[in-house]
C-alpha cells in the first residue's frame, strides 16, 4: 500500500509499484482510509510517500504495527522508478 498527500505523485507511485508483476499496490490518500484499507489485504509493505505529517505518521506505524508487527514501512520521497524499486527490493530482502 501506498499512503501519499498528492493525488498525482500517488498515482505515479502505484502505477510504478504496478508494473512489477510480483508487486500489488493499492494508494490511499487520507490517514482514514489507509486505516480502513490495511486490514483488508495481506500487505507485506506501506510507502509513505510525501505530505505525511509526522504525527500522523506516527499514528500510521503505530496502527500498523499493532495490527501486522512484521510488517515493513518505508518511507518514500520521490527520486525516479529505479529509486522506488530499489528501495522495495532492500525492504523485502530481495
Amino acid at each position: 500500500m501506498a499512503i501519499g498527500r498528492h493525488p498525482e505523485i500517488l498515482q505515479t507511485v502505484v502505477r510504478l509499484v504496478n508494473n512489477n508483476p510480483a508487486w500489488v499496490c493499492t494508494g490511499v490518500i487520507s490517514d482514514e482510509d489507509a486505516l480502513a484499507e490495511f486490514p483488508a489485504k495481506a500487505y507485506r509493505l506501506v510507502l509513505l510517500c510525501n505530505g505525511i505529517s509526522p504525527a500522523s505518521e506516527e499514528l500510521l506505524c503505530a496502527a500498523f504495527r499493532a495490527y501486522n508487527p512484521a510488517i515493513i514501512i518505508v518511507q518514500h520521497y520521490g527520486g525516479g522508478s529505479g529509486l522506488l524499486s530499489g528501495e522495495i527490493y532492500e525492504a523485502l530482502g530481495v
